[in-house]
């Protein structure tokens, strides 16, 4: 692994993330540790995010939202509008 201090990873910024896009391992080193760059593929932010937090997958997530939405038409869920009333707790 190629290793660079943060300077020189900053001064050759363009240089170094070329070098990681072609798959060379780079690492900035900072403080005691050494942070590796590497390309990551870029997903929907909701399909990542409930995947990674619950693993979730997308026809799943999809399948919760119709399912969701068919309850709240059902009045047995309410959307939150911004404003709290303690009174509907009640």
């Amino acid at each position: 692994m190629k290793t660079l201090s943060i300077t020189q990873a900053r001064a050759n910024l363009s240089a170094v993330l070329d070098r990681a896009k072609q798959g060379e391992d780079i690492g900035i080193i900072s403080g005691d540790q050494i942070i590796q760059l590497k390309p990551t593929p870029v997903v929907a932010w909701e399909d990542s995010y409930v995947y990674q937090e619950y693993g979730v997958t997308s026809e799943e997530w999809e399948k919760f939202k119709a399912r969701m939405g068919v309850r709240r038409g059902r009045g047995k869920y309410a959307t939150f509008k911004g404003k709290f009333d303690p009174k509907q707790l009640a």
